[in-house]
């Protein structure tokens, strides 16, 4: 009877721990230590103080959920006359300019909040 009882309690620990992992890798999960919504600060829309004179989209590795979209968004907005619109199914920001912005700049913003930039296009 005992170990029925421990047998059903493995099942279900490891019943939850599959669901976790599922909903990881679909990227419903909040990964990263935050909740759904980058730990509780959603990353505001950032408006540019000029008209948006170029755009770059750029390839990131390692975002699953949320709250690494808030992460990568921040990041990048917080570049002087830079705006990102980061999207999760695809892996990429598409990042608005009101003035020059250099790559290496984006890159550093991407790999300082935790992720690794693939390429970017102007």
């Amino acid at each position: 009877m005992v170990n029925i009882i421990i047998v059903l309690i493995l099942l279900l620990i490891l019943g939850y721990a599959l669901r976790g992992t599922i909903k990881h890798f679909k990227g419903e999960g909040a990964c990263c230590g935050g909740g759904s919504g980058g730990g509780g600060r959603k990353a505001r829309r950032k408006k540019l103080s000029g008209p948006v004179i170029g755009r770059k989209t750029v390839q990131i590795e390692g975002m699953h959920c949320d709250s690494c979209v808030q992460r990568v968004t921040r990041a990048i907005n917080e570049i002087e006359g830079a705006s990102a619109k980061v999207s999760l199914k695809k892996g990429r920001a598409v990042v608005s300019c009101d003035r020059e912005i250099d790559d290496a700049s984006i890159c550093a913003a991407v790999e300082r909040a935790g992720f690794h930039v693939v390429s970017i296009e102007a």
